[in-house]
């Protein structure tokens, strides 16, 4: 038989029958109103001594989980500014180096790129991008030119997806100019920077639907063992499918693009503010603090 949906207080008894100590419950169903139960039942896995009955550990309290989803979601803020930064740097660079050798409209060119099959794909998203854009400058440039049938690259990468150019970039064929790219990101090769590239964008891709990232494996793993020019960890770190490895090569372009950033400090006052959040669950290592990225 179906699950039936339940009021506030039902949620409540639910979780009370199940072990979970709740020590405002009027606080505890004025979160309910705002966050929904099943979006906060990721923050009550960990606590859970049985996963099928969903059997709380005993002193497992409901003010944990929402400390853990607050956490997480202030968490997601920090990441998303790391990425946006990250992606517009990512923009203008491939806008400059490939348009200078390849002309405004190189990105239209199949010949170009290695898999013709994965450029068609993203051809048809640019133009669906194109399409949907509200963007002054692309109606601007529609109502002013039919041919050719989408705006130069500088135009045209500027509403474009980041999975999009991520695509763009890593099948694009011309290896020397992906390095030089690379390399103005500190980075020894192009190959380094499409890992971290795609990396962060399945990273976005969560923080776009609002989706835990604290307690999470990653399917991708991004190049962590590669030696690098600036300040980085000394691997093996651990579990690269974890979040540190994500918080790492973010810093590290950071590092490069916006030299005075804070995502460090900011990093370290929102664990400080959490200290009930376990870090090891994030992938941390125990010295985390003393490797000269975070140092």
């Amino acid at each position: 038989m179906p699950k039936q949906p339940l009021d506030y207080p039902e949620i409540l008894n639910l979780l009370k029958s199940r072990g979970l100590i709740i020590c405002d419950e009027s606080m505890a169903i004025e979160c309910l109103k705002v966050v929904s139960y099943f979006r906060l039942d990721n923050y009550f896995h960990p606590m859970e001594s049985d996963k099928i009955r969903h059997i709380f550990k005993p002193n497992s309290y409901f003010e944990n989980a929402v400390d853990s989803y607050e956490f997480d979601r202030i968490l997601r803020e920090l990441i998303f500014t790391a990425i946006q930064a990250i992606e517009i740097a990512l923009r203008s660079k491939m806008i400059h180096h490939i348009s200078l050798r390849y002309g405004a409209f190189w990105f239209t060119n199949t010949s170009l790129f290695r898999d013709a099959n994965i450029h068609r794909k993203c051809m048809e998203q640019v133009r669906l991008e194109l399409g949907r854009t509200r963007e002054e400058f692309i109606i601007e440039h529609a109502a002013k030119y039919s041919e050719p049938d989408v705006p130069p690259v500088w135009k045209t990468l500027e509403v474009t997806s980041f999975g999009t150019l991520s695509k763009l970039f890593c099948n694009f064929f011309d290896n020397p100019i992906k390095k030089r790219i690379a390399r103005e990101f500190n980075l020894p090769q192009h190959l380094v920077l499409e890992s971290w590239i795609k990396s962060a964008v399945v990273l976005r891709n969560y923080l776009a639907h609002h989706s835990r990232v604290w307690n999470r494996k990653y399917p991708i793993k991004p190049n962590m063992t590669t030696p690098l020019r600036g300040n980085w960890v000394t691997p093996p770190i651990g579990n690269y499918d974890k979040l540190y490895s994500q918080l790492c090569y973010l810093q590290y372009l950071l590092n490069v693009i916006r030299p005075n950033n804070n995502f460090t400090q900011r990093l370290h006052a929102l664990l400080g503010n959490h200290p009930n959040v376990d870090i090891a669950a994030m992938g941390f290592p125990h010295n985390w603090q003393d490797q000269p990225l975070w140092s």
